[in-house]
């Protein structure tokens, strides 16, 4: 891919993250500092290679999973957390509560803050999921066949955990689309940590178009912060 297709590409998932819209050529001319006429023909480009999808006639690009893939293996750049949500973090995590109780707090925060859901696992029978109303909240699951997909993915969490417990590790991991068990339409951020000395599984789960950036560095600070 050229250099100046990374670029873009990485402009249309931003973009397309931030508004949940097509992206448009014009609404990227001042960023890439090229011209309208240039950016569509790199869209197209793009498109033929199946990084962007072109939802109607007359619209501009969406990302598609393999862009979205793209972008993570490439282009993405995990943020800090805000210093406020840095501060709610290490409240929980310095608080002497119960192990159980605290990662529930803690699952109950990341809910919040990230708009999807936290799914939580002691152990392979002993999980805990939060916030899965929000995921009805995003635009794309408003369409009545995506409800009902969403709830499948709601239905069977259990089945689709056993499938990350075994292959979780302390780093952080993504998987989207085909390669989610949870459901093609969604992705999972989740890493495994300790917590008052017992190691746990945590997952951030939201749509494809979830915000990357700040979801994956808020899991690599609890990391973090639970390590130091």
């Amino acid at each position: 891919m050229l250099e100046r297709h990374h670029k873009l590409l990485g402009e249309v998932v931003r973009s397309y993250v931030k508004e949940a819209e097509p992206v448009g050529s014009k609404a990227l001319e001042a960023r890439l500092g090229v011209s309208s006429a240039t950016i569509r023909n790199d869209m197209a480009a793009l498109e033929e290679e199946g990084y962007l999808h072109q939802p109607h006639t007359s619209a501009g690009r969406i990302p598609t999973t393999k862009g979205f893939q793209f972008y993570l293996d490439n282009l993405m750049q995990a943020k800090e957390p805000k210093i406020s949500e840095q501060k709610t973090l290490r409240e929980i995590l310095r608080r002497q509560s119960e192990a159980e109780t605290g990662a529930k707090e803690l699952a109950r925060v990341l809910a919040a803050i990230s708009q999807g859901a936290a799914l939580l696992a002691f152990s392979d029978d002993h999980t805990y999921y939060t916030g899965l109303a929000n995921l009805f909240q995003q635009p794309e699951f408003a369409d009545v066949s995506m409800v009902r997909e969403i709830g499948q993915v709601v239905d069977h969490l259990d089945d689709g955990l056993r499938q990350l417990l075994p292959i979780a590790s302390h780093r952080v991991d993504v998987r989207l689309g085909d390669k989610n068990p949870l459901g093609q339409d969604c992705a999972i951020i989740y890493t495994r940590f300790t917590f008052y000395k017992h190691p746990l599984f945590i997952g951030l789960l939201g749509p494809v178009r979830m915000d990357y950036e700040a979801n994956i560095g808020r899991l690599n600070y609890v990391t973090q912060f639970t390590i130091n």
